[in-house]
């Protein structure tokens, strides 16, 4: 079993940031991981609170990323998720081989559709509407694939991305290729990206749906259906968590940590969340003591789940990253 942390690169500084990173590098963690968002991802009531926001530091996660590798050797690398708007996917798959062969093989290659749209008007980027989002989405993680299991140059003649004879040279460190890790789960569009060109699955306790033992499963199933219409063997996508945790003894604090969360649910398809504010054993959220959280790791271990990467740590909070090692990690490593 792995984890990792999604150490946090907004509103923080460098020394907070390489803190957490050495911590980890010399205890049970396997991977780490960063966002990517050039302005940090708050959206404000009030346009001076915007504006307050904004000026708040945002580091670029692949320039980050690069650096860490460099002061590593354990930590597997990656991000939860690179925004495909951002880059253009031919340059990503060149950055990825070259960070995979430098790190010698410890770099995910991450990808997401791309939602926070100011940043896209501050930066000057198209943001396009979800549909062609998703279409560019597809397309890249498509033309990507190519560029990794290729043994030639590359064309590729695709409605939003256009290559003529593009050899990938390095090409990735790891065999076959740098995994592809697909963010979201879209039932009709995402997850069948995933099991077109994806090699990683991951459930974002982020998105404010919770983590509940009945979504995971539902999730997975729609992925399986994708899977097997497209003629894909769902046990070659490794099943991932993103899972903010709070370790407490105190029932208020975990409810107001899950509260802070936003979990509510809109999916009508699982009536067990009927809309309302959910509790921490209903989402699945890793919010409680030891015991509660060794035990929800546990079920999510037994369904399948190969890692997991947990949130909401503060940046160079190095006593509780080994906390969490000393007291939770070390029963499943």
């Amino acid at each position: 079993m792995q984890f990792g942390v999604q150490v946090n690169v907004y509103e923080t500084d460098w020394d907070s940031i390489s803190k957490s990173v050495l911590t980890m590098e010399s205890g049970r963690w396997s991977s780490v991981w960063f966002a990517d968002h050039f302005l940090p991802p708050h959206v404000s009531s009030t346009k001076t609170d915007q504006m307050e926001a904004e000026a708040e530091t945002a580091f670029e996660a692949f320039t980050l990323i690069s650096v860490v590798a460099g002061m590593t050797q354990k930590l597997k690398l990656g991000h939860l998720v690179l925004g495909n708007s951002y880059r253009n996917p031919a340059l990503v798959a060149k950055m990825a081989s070259t960070l995979d062969q430098a790190s010698k093989g410890r770099f995910t290659l991450s990808l997401g559709a791309s939602w926070y749209e100011r940043e896209h008007l501050a930066y000057g980027w198209k943001f396009p509407s979800l549909k062609e989002r998703s279409d560019r989405f597809e397309e890249a993680c498509n033309l990507i694939r190519l560029l990794f299991t290729s043994t030639q140059p590359v064309s590729f003649k695709g409605e939003f991305y256009q290559l003529d004879q593009a050899p990938l040279s390095p090409n990735c460190y790891q065999n076959p290729h740098v995994p592809i890790l697909v963010g979201g789960t879209g039932e009709k569009r995402t997850l069948l990206t995933l099991a077109k060109y994806g090699d990683v699955f991951n459930l974002d306790g982020w998105s404010g749906r919770g983590m509940s033992m009945d979504l995971y499963k539902h999730k997975v199933s729609v992925l399986e259906r994708h899977c097997e219409n497209v003629g894909r063997d769902p046990a070659d996508i490794k099943k991932t968590l993103l899972m903010p945790i709070k370790i407490t003894d105190s029932k208020s604090e975990a409810k107001e940590f899950i509260e802070k969360l936003g979990y509510r649910s809109s999916d009508t398809t699982h009536g067990s969340f009927g809309g309302k504010l959910v509790t921490p054993l209903e989402t699945g959220s890793v919010a409680g003591p030891v015991d509660y959280v060794v035990e929800r790791i546990g079920e999510f271990i037994d369904e399948g789940v190969e890692e997991i990467m947990f949130g909401a740590i503060d940046t160079g909070d190095s006593e509780t990253l080994q906390m969490i090692d000393e007291e939770v990690l070390r029963h499943f490593v």
